[in-house]
């Protein structure tokens, strides 16, 4: 088995980004008439993360990654949930905004975690079939179209688990619709980074893999 300098690095920092945004997941803020969710901040990141793994290692090497997000999704959410059923000390007067601030974030976590799973394929499988297509040409194009059906798939399914119910059908739509936007934007702004950071990581690992006989199913590890 091959053995690359920096995936175990890139695979480090995408699971603290898909962790941390989940947290900040529990905050909204506004910008003019819209809305978005705080993790709006780092998720972004997580997808030109996706997109690096793809083009560079290939799919079978994001799909490591991405299971490796999925567990850390899964301590994030136990180790909440422990936290917040412990007996607070008599001293701590501040239970009550724990858990309104960190109580909703199993809920998130969970919507994040098959939101996640459905998006990251979906974005690992495009980039990686368009590669084929376009045999390695046009990596900018690649990267925006996975980025768009990635990003949609995960943004609706998200917001459709985490809010549903506690949120207005109108206020959703407009969250999902900013959100995918902002995240789609938020990609192409990023393209003079990801692009060189990909040409780079091409030269240093030796790699530049083509998913010709790719097995997509994502429960396949080995």
């Amino acid at each position: 088995m091959k053995h690359y300098k920096y995936f175990s690095v890139i695979t480090g920092i995408f699971s603290a980004c898909l962790v941390i945004s989940n947290i900040l997941d529990s905050k909204f803020f506004q910008i003019g008439q819209t809305v978005f969710p705080a993790g709006i901040i780092l998720f972004p990141v997580i997808y030109v993360f996706g997109d690096v793994f793809t083009e560079v290692y290939g799919y079978s090497q994001s799909r490591k990654a991405i299971w490796t997000g999925f567990f850390s999704l899964l301590i994030l959410i136990v180790s909440l949930e422990i936290a917040r059923r412990l007996p607070a000390a008599t001293f701590w007067q501040n239970q009550s905004a724990f858990d309104s601030i960190l109580g909703k974030v199993p809920r998130i976590a969970i919507a994040s975690i098959v939101a996640y799973f459905s998006g990251e394929f979906v974005n690992s499988f495009t980039l990686a079939k368009l590669k084929v297509r376009q045999v390695g040409k046009a990596m900018p194009v690649r990267f925006i179209a996975s980025t768009v059906t990635g990003q949609a798939v995960d943004t609706f399914v998200f917001i459709v688990i985490a809010f549903a119910g506690s949120m207005e059908v109108s206020a959703m739509a407009q969250v999902f619709l900013s959100a995918w936007i902002f995240k789609v934007v938020w990609e192409v702004v990023a393209l003079p980074i990801s692009l060189p950071l990909v040409k780079w990581l091409k030269k240093a690992e030796n790699e530049d893999y083509y998913d010709n006989d790719t097995n997509f199913n994502p429960f396949k590890l080995s």
